[in-house]
């Protein structure tokens, strides 16, 4: 089981040396976040010689993080380790002296990182996502959550996701406060499959006839999620056609089985996609492909 942390304990490491590195991260490792050091252009060491071209079988294979039977620092984002006494190891201190910053594997601290690289991508994520913990980046700013999932870089413009088998830099303790990962941010990992070709349908689609308990408490919770999906729907300026099929699944992922959301609701996000650009067609197959992965 991961340990959840809060990434508070060290200041902004800029401009350490490679002892100073060292020290950050032996904070960083005794608060239960993983860490690893990163080298020129804040990219992990190679492999040893041992696991080039993942020889030993390669540790991110196993999906574990944690050095792989080497000594050396390897294999990326699963060299991060807590242990103070791999850290401080002889085979070690060779990356630490070359190394230019700290690097950290968010999901091994049950963390997910959303890494916003501009100005557009942090004012999407102001007007989409909860607030969280925030850190300041050269370029933009890495939002941090409590949760793990799986990692995908390019979910849009300008924006990463960084959680299981990946790695991020350590940039300081950043504000506010850790709060859930949110549906809106699992939503943003998944892939949309290729359009359906489906038999004849209408251009419109029903709702879920629902069954679950509902978990919403007030009408206005329904209306804010819907509003919020057909804002990112209109915000979309590429890959409208993922954004649409992310959206909907988000959409079907909280209120689908609980019989909360109606024909209405469903014509609302379709006239907001149709708005885009997207067909009809395009529509139900993008809301019938998110019903099936979601088993409804």
């Amino acid at each position: 089981m991961t340990q959840q942390t809060d990434v508070r304990p060290v200041a902004h490491p800029r401009q350490r040396s490679g002892n100073d590195h060292l020290r950050a991260a032996l904070h960083l490792a005794a608060v239960g976040l993983p860490v690893l050091p990163l080298r020129r252009g804040k990219v992990p060491f190679g492999n040893c010689q041992a696991c080039v071209d993942n020889a030993c079988g390669g540790r991110p294979n196993m999906k574990t993080p944690g050095p792989c039977q080497c000594p050396g620092v390897c294999h990326a984002w699963a060299a991060a380790t807590t242990d103070p006494h791999v850290l401080t190891s002889p085979s070690w201190a060779s990356a630490w002296r070359q190394a230019v910053c700290v690097g950290y594997h968010p999901g091994g601290a049950g963390l997910t990182v959303v890494d916003l690289d501009d100005a557009d991508a942090i004012a999407w994520a102001r007007t989409t996502l909860p607030t969280t913990r925030t850190v300041a980046t050269t370029r933009g700013e890495h939002w941090i959550y409590r949760g793990v999932m799986t990692s995908r870089n390019g979910v849009r413009p300008g924006v990463d996701i960084k959680s299981t088998m990946a790695y991020a830099r350590y940039l300081g303790p950043g504000t506010g406060t850790l709060t859930d990962l949110p549906d809106a941010v699992r939503a943003l990992a998944v892939k949309a499959p290729s359009p359906v070709r489906p038999a004849p349908y209408s251009v419109t689609a029903a709702a879920p006839a629902g069954g679950g308990r509902c978990p919403h408490r007030t009408p206005a919770y329904l209306e804010r999620g819907i509003a919020m999906a057909e804002q990112r729907i209109t915000e979309a300026r590429s890959g409208v056609h993922a954004t649409v099929y992310r959206t909907f699944l988000a959409v079907l992922y909280r209120h689908g089985r609980c019989g909360c959301l109606t024909d209405a609701h469903v014509g609302r996000l379709f006239t907001a996609a149709q708005a885009k650009g997207e067909t009809p067609r395009h529509c139900a197959d993008a809301w019938a492909n998110a019903r099936a992965t979601l088993g409804l």
